[in-house]
């Protein structure tokens, strides 16, 4: 095959578009023609040299999906030519200690499709066949959210949501919104905190009960007030310390959203204390993957109203432009 035109990041601040030659397979790979993906804060962070294990010149996308190209005569998988698959970009060496102890997202070998190898945001991408979920009855669009939804689940197990709590999701992006969705669909009452006017639209869509612009628990949260669980979905220092002011005592805070590497969080551990909280964070998408593909081929929810711009790869510069603006929702490719 010839080259191809792909997104890559080359050096700190842009992301580039350039011609790579199209990828060849390895035993073990499946080549996949990219139907869509997504543009993620991943990509933002990668771009500000934000992403300390991220390597430069290789080609981002992270979440994406498309259709089965060609499989290596040696490789075994259930995938036939022509699925459509989701691909899950986290990719363990099942050697080391964490994958031994089955928390392979801490892997210490870990290769990140689209962060530390070539990604998505390309016609052609060869990838591990394990990395390979058929999907069945959704669109292209909607299998690309396969893997910021696997990383939901994770959150939202971390949080231990039960039917009946009182949740609180802090930024109503796409990851918000998903959060917000599994929350209310297992019988959370969600509240959506967002000063974005549209996103807090949107949120109502998703399931929740209530949306704001700022948050009021109406009392003390040694007296009950405020909320069992605490979703920071925004990736702010600011945000994150605010999240302990809204959980009730015996409340858990999960932060979800990706601060910059240098950013810092003042916590009071006496409040912590007395109000015996549990703060958790959540890093990729452990046993995620299944999880969310069959959530999204479930159809129980609109995740295409995720999806607020597509645009073609030849387009990127565009839709770069749009995805940092940050005024509409996930920002999808075609290749």
């Amino acid at each position: 095959m010839d080259n191809q035109l792909v997104a890559s990041w080359e050096t700190v601040g842009s992301i580039s578009m350039v011609s790579k030659p199209t990828p060849t397979l390895k035993p073990g790979d499946v080549l996949v023609r990219v139907a869509a993906s997504g543009i993620c804060g991943t990509d933002l962070h990668i771009c500000k040299g934000e992403t300390p294990h991220a390597r430069n010149n290789v080609t981002i996308g992270h979440e994406f999906s498309g259709y089965v190209e060609a499989i290596h005569a040696e490789t075994t998988t259930t995938a036939k030519i022509g699925d459509l698959v989701a691909i899950d970009p986290n990719v363990p060496c099942n050697k080391c200690t964490f994958c031994r102890t089955l928390k392979y997202h801490l892997c210490l070998n870990l290769w990140c499709i689209g962060v530390t190898c070539d990604g998505g945001m390309a016609k052609y991408v060869a990838v591990p066949a394990s990395a390979v979920y058929v999907t069945a009855g959704i669109s292209p669009e909607v299998a690309s959210l396969a893997e910021p939804l696997s990383c939901v689940v994770h959150a939202v197990d971390t949080g231990s949501v039960k039917s009946g709590d009182r949740v609180l999701v802090i930024g109503a992006g796409p990851i918000g919104l998903m959060v917000t969705a599994l929350c209310a669909s297992g019988g959370a009452h969600v509240t959506v905190a967002e000063l974005n006017a549209t996103r807090r639209t949107a949120a109502t869509e998703f399931g929740a009960s209530v949306v704001t612009e700022r948050v009021d628990i109406g009392g003390d949260p040694i007296q009950g007030y405020g909320f069992d669980v605490v979703f920071e979905c925004v990736g702010l220092a600011a945000t994150m310390s605010e999240a302990l002011e809204y959980a009730r005592a015996g409340g858990t805070i999960v932060w979800v959203g990706v601060a910059t590497p240098t950013a810092l969080v003042s916590v009071s551990p006496f409040t912590v204390y007395r109000r015996e909280l549990t703060i958790k964070s959540t890093y990729t998408n452990p046993f995620g993957m299944e999880r969310a593909v069959r959530i999204l081929c479930d159809n129980k929810v609109n995740w295409a109203n995720l999806i607020s711009h597509t645009f073609a790869l030849t387009e990127f510069d565009a839709a770069w432009a749009v995805f940092v603006k940050n005024s509409g929702l996930k920002v999808c490719i075609k290749p």
